[in-house]
């Protein structure tokens, strides 16, 4: 980390940390809270980080953190206006929402159409897989209205991801998921590992196999996806691809580990950097992670307050540590703050089991396909 200025690349904001369901695994620590973000709060944040001049040319804005939908669509169009009011020329701003899916109405459809919105729908496969974990506040499964979500954005083209987490039960089955996806016409697959964060720990752990289980998920389902053409993109693969195969000279970004990479913000106004995970939890050595507040502070002053902090002082230790002694580092770029943390108790570690499986597991997958097709072009000398 330098002291460059910096270059934020996504902006997650938490409308509320409210969700409406309560999965197995979730870490978020107020999913009970109903609290929502004030309207000046988002002018504020907008108005003074475009004043920074340090958003990159094209930026995301993720709506994040409990389920945003259970806010209104005229909420929203209230907010985009006022920050499309403010866009600066020559900045375009990408809108995203990463939803549970069960709220979605023909109303958000046509929001999303008008404003270009990018959804992520959370979907952990069948039905079996997906009421595993993914249940209401009652107990009972969600599938049925999240599947009705997803068939919804279909018949109304509305470009969608999904994303899924990936727990114990569904690692031996990439066969069943992949026939799932592609029966429901989802083109744009995302896998997230069930994760040891917060007050969670990972399930994952228990069967001391999972980075080899997950290497073959990720082998057969992708295998699948290229023999049949029926799910066109696999983000661990082909997100990836790019990063391991780039110009020499070509650095790697990891926004999580950059001061001001991603900007966080929750529904008081109160921003951090770094792993967006980070957000919420609380932590006297670090300050609960925060650097101050949009409502109060300037992006000036937030930071000088960072670059002072034990919190970019401990995180680049780490950083530089992973660079030191990781072979993967060329691809990941010093790995995962909030993940260190919670697995290893200290930002100065290096390797998590989240690195294990997010980073190395798929590139070990496309190294080995690369030299088996390289392998598979040799022709015989002669004698």
């Amino acid at each position: 980390m330098t002291c460059e200025e910096p270059r934020v690349e996504l902006i997650v904001v938490q409308p509320t940390p409210f969700c409406n369901i309560n999965c197995s695994y979730c870490y978020l620590p107020a999913r009970d809270n109903k609290s929502v973000i004030a309207h000046s709060t988002i002018v504020n944040l907008f108005a003074k980080l475009f004043e920074t001049g340090w958003i990159d040319q094209v930026a995301t804005v993720i709506w994040h953190a409990g389920e945003p939908m259970v806010l209104p669509v005229a909420f929203y169009r209230q907010a985009f206006e006022a920050i499309e009011a403010l866009r600066p020329d020559g900045t375009t701003l990408i809108h995203s929402f990463q939803t549970n899916g069960m709220l979605l109405t023909q109303e958000w459809c046509d929001f999303a159409k008008e404003w270009k919105v990018q959804i992520g729908v959370s979907v952990d496969g069948p039905q079996a897989q997906h009421d595993l974990h993914r249940v209401t506040r009652s107990g009972h499964g969600t599938f049925d209205k999240t599947i009705a979500g997803i068939r919804l954005l279909r018949r109304e083209g509305v470009p969608f991801h999904t994303i899924s987490v990936l727990s114990h039960d569904s690692l031996d089955r990439p066969d069943e998921m992949f026939e799932f996806f592609a029966a429901e016409g989802v083109e744009h697959v995302c896998f997230n590992v069930e994760e040891t964060e917060g007050q969670h720990v990972s399930g994952l752990t228990a069967s001391g196999d999972e980075v080899a289980r997950y290497r073959a998920f990720l082998r057969r389902f992708w295998e699948l996806a290229r023999s049949t053409g029926r799910v066109p993109y696999l983000r661990e693969i082909d997100g990836l691809i790019p990063t391991i195969f780039r110009p020499a000279d070509t650095p790697v970004r990891n926004n999580q580990i950059e001061p001001f990479g991603m900007v966080n913000v929750d529904c008081h106004g109160n921003v951090s950097s770094f792993s967006p995970e980070l957000l919420g939890y609380r932590n006297a050595e670090y300050d609960d992670f925060l650097v101050g507040n949009v409502n109060v502070d300037s992006f000036a002053t937030m930071r000088a307050r960072l670059a002072a902090s034990a919190l970019q002082r401990d995180i680049a230790v780490g950083v530089a540590a992973c660079r030191a002694t990781c072979e993967y580092f060329s691809v990941c770029g010093g790995g995962a703050p909030v993940n260190k943390l919670s697995e290893n108790g200290s930002f100065r570690s290096t390797r998590t089991m989240f690195c294990a499986l997010t980073q190395m597991a798929p590139v070990d997958v496309v190294l080995a396909s690369v030299n088996e097709f390289e392998h598979g072009l040799e022709v015989p000398a002669v004698a």
